[in-house]
């Protein structure tokens, strides 16, 4: 795994992150402040805590226009390093599936 991916994966790991990166895909663009009241369950100076740590990982992108900050997705980002490098992963791994429908899934095949 190479270091942007680390970058992707530390930004990744808590939770109030991945909600303001889901906000962020879901509405495209948004404030600082409207992240802030979209994340109930931290205060106004943690998400931009928060924000500082995705936007120096490179997740996202920030822009600002006169008083206002907004933020986005970095589609270029170390997130998409981290997904390509899950994606490669899990590539692999059903590869090394076989196509036999019969087998059925884990569970199936542990109850069963």
């Amino acid at each position: 795994m190479e270091a942007n991916e680390n970058l992707a994966f530390d930004a990744l790991s808590d939770r109030v992150r991945r909600r303001i990166l889901a906000e962020l895909g879901r509405e495209g663009e948004l404030t600082a402040t409207e992240i802030a009241n979209r994340i109930d369950s931290v205060g106004r100076t943690t998400v931009s805590s928060h924000l500082r740590v995705l936007r120096t990982s490179g997740a996202v992108i920030e822009r600002r226009d006169g008083r206002n900050r907004y933020y986005s997705l970095d589609l270029d980002g170390t997130v998409r390093d981290a997904f390509a490098y899950l994606q490669s992963i899990m590539n692999r791994a059903v590869g090394d599936v076989p196509d036999a429908p019969e087998q059925g899934t884990r569970n199936e095949r542990e109850t069963g």
